[in-house]
């Protein structure tokens, strides 16, 4: 299968892309997220290999390093705008243009970062979609799968689902399967990124449920996707790196929780990967500091 990937190198882009969610630069992970994106709906999936191809695309014809389009850096931004906007909106033929129009920006605004070194993490997605959201939303009608989120795991608390969950809402997944693939997909690229990213995604729930934040929502995996990826992000840290990955998701978490107490971005659109980003740029700045206690 290797030799069939070396033939098609675009396709193995595309993947790639959408394995690099999770931080994840391998093929196979980035098939079991679409294949799990396509249980949550076609339109999931579909949206997904959409926006990450024009963002692909966009990155071959602008001429972005080849290393870096090979590592699908420029695929996993617009794979979650594609993937935000059709969880926000009735699907009509302006939608999946501005999909397209999204999975470029957010490529385009990703090399920004890039050649300035700075570690963007999703940050071009989040900005994408905030704009979008602000823009849109006088013309175009909510989605009924965020009006009817809420109504999600209502009955007896599971910590497992709870867990699992915070895998699936990274994508904006609600459905069990889902998460659980999303789980395993990065399981098969890093053991250790995935055990990482379970335990923050539980860590996410039971301290949720400590500041009596809505259990339904908790069961769903809202407060657990921001801490996953921040402890996948750190999983490869080989100086004390579970040390910095609890960190990195335990400031996560409470940015995440406080901006949804203080409502702080419901105009914006909603925290997103925001608290992951946040989180993670201060665990950075802190690592920084103590590397470099004097300057």
């Amino acid at each position: 299968m290797n030799k069939y990937f070396e033939k098609l190198p675009f396709a193995d882009q595309i993947l790639k892309g959408t394995g690099q969610i999770m931080l994840q630069e391998n093929k196979w992970t980035g098939l079991l997220f679409i294949t799990g994106l396509f249980i949550g709906g076609w339109q999931y999936g579909v949206a997904a290999i959409a926006a990450t191809t024009a963002g692909t695309i966009i990155s071959r014809l602008l001429k972005f390093d080849l290393k870096e389009i090979n590592a699908g850096l420029y695929g996993f931004s617009p794979a979650l705008v594609g993937i935000a906007l059709v969880f926000l909106f009735e699907s009509n033929a302006l939608l999946w243009f501005l999909i397209i129009i999204g999975g470029i920006l957010a490529a385009v605004i990703q090399h920004l970062f890039i050649i300035q070194k700075i570690p963007a993490y999703t940050f071009p997605f989040i900005v994408v979609t905030w704009a979008f959201i602000f823009f849109l939303k006088p013309y175009l009608e909510v989605s009924p799968s965020v009006l009817n989120q809420s109504t999600f795991g209502q009955g007896q608390f599971n910590y497992f689902l709870a867990m699992t969950n915070g895998f699936g809402e990274v994508m904006f997944q609600e459905k069990i399967p889902a998460g659980i693939i999303f789980l395993i997909a990065v399981y098969i690229s890093n053991p250790v990124a995935a055990w990482y990213g379970s335990a923050a995604s539980l860590l996410g729930a039971v301290l949720s449920k400590m500041n009596n934040q809505p259990i339904d929502q908790i069961q769903m995996g809202l407060f657990g996707f921001n801490a996953v990826l921040a402890a996948i992000a750190f999983s490869e840290d080989k100086q004390g790196g579970w040390l910095w990955a609890l960190i990195g998701t335990v400031i996560t978490i409470v940015i995440h929780n406080l901006l949804l107490d203080f409502h702080t971005l419901d105009k914006a659109g909603g925290v997103l990967t925001f608290p992951f980003v946040a989180g993670t740029w201060i665990t950075l700045l802190i690592q920084k500091i103590f590397k470099y206690p004097f300057g």
